[in-house]
């Protein structure tokens, strides 16, 4: 206790301190919260379980995180049927009309990175199940793209489709009414005619008589023109277009020249012995996409001679 003088009645008063009030309830207010701490901290820690919060936030995560499961799902789908396309693109629609493939590298350009900062700067956590969704549509989207961009190509192709029936080698380049026409020699491997060994074959050849007209087997622009005294001698290579060429070799006469345009039918040289041949004979390739094809799918040896004649005569009258 303290003690103060009253100056109006010059008593000396008794004068309590409240200053352990303020301290008790401090304590008080201390301990309380304390207490809640332990206690929030004994749900959570010892027993486990969630604020109400933290129990709202995971909901919504496990909400959204079903729904990019969802949407993957679906993904595969897409990607599955957008695989397929593809591979029919490359494999069947490209390959008819003698169109390059589309490599992966292309379809996929732009995607190697996983992500990238486009993505850091939308707000994506780095390699979360968001961020790995988005890259994966983007993706498609572009693979999308692209095979759009293919099957236009493709559609305008199909436009030319007519231009392109009169363009492959169709025709055997002799008529079948050439004397002493004989199929001799076909494509692929045969005993060499000056060494006896197995040797690669990569046409047909036609045995005739020397001076045989020989025949455009599609139409097409002439690509080169040339002579070796060994190997094919006097030969002629066709550009088909579409990813066809043609070459008619061992010539005795060349009635084209380099960058000519010529029809089916049309007559481009005369049969003979030039260049290393055992005998006169026209060898003859066909060549898709730069490798040398089996002729044989491309012409009927069994086609009437008054049905290759008329083609000649047609040929005559055509514009190249």
């Amino acid at each position: 206790k303290s003690y103060i003088l009253n100056p109006e009645t010059l008593l000396y008063e008794i004068k309590e301190d409240k200053s352990h009030y303020f301290i008790k309830a401090f304590c008080v207010v201390l301990a309380s919260i304390l207490l809640l701490v332990a206690v929030l901290l004994g749900y959570t820690y010892v027993l486990g379980f969630d604020l109400p919060k933290t129990m709202l936030l995971k909901r919504r995560n496990a909400e959204w995180t079903s729904r990019i499961e969802l949407l993957n799902a679906r993904l595969d789908r897409t990607e599955a049927v957008l695989d397929g396309l593809e591979m029919r693109d490359n494999s069947i629609y490209r390959s008819i009309f003698g169109m390059n493939v589309i490599p992966a590298e292309v379809r996929n350009a732009g995607f190697r990175d996983a992500g990238g900062n486009r993505f850091a700067e939308e707000g994506l956590r780095r390699n979360s199940p968001l961020e790995r969704t988005s890259v994966r549509l983007d993706r498609m989207v572009k693979r999308a793209y692209v095979q759009s961009k293919s099957f236009d190509d493709v559609a305008a192709m199909v436009t030319q489709a007519d231009l392109m029936a009169v363009c492959i080698p169709a025709i055997t380049p002799v008529s079948p009414a050439a004397r002493n026409l004989r199929f001799t020699s076909a494509f692929g491997y045969r005993p060499d005619p000056f060494a006896g060994t197995p040797r690669y074959h990569s046409g047909d050849d036609f045995a005739c008589d020397p001076g045989n007209t020989v025949h455009a087997t599609g139409n097409g622009v002439v690509e080169e023109v040339k002579y070796e005294f060994f190997g094919y001698g006097l030969s002629v290579l066709i550009d088909h277009g579409f990813g066809y060429k043609t070459r008619y070799a061992h010539l005795s006469r060349i009635d084209v020249t380099e960058r000519q345009s010529v029809v089916r039918g049309q007559q481009i040289g005369l049969s003979g012995i030039s260049g290393r041949a055992t005998g006169p004979h026209v060898h003859y390739e066909v060549i898709y996409k730069g490798e040398a094809i089996n002729p044989e799918d491309y012409f009927d040896l069994d086609m009437p001679a008054e049905e290759y004649a008329e083609l000649v005569r047609n040929a005559g009258g055509q514009k190249p």
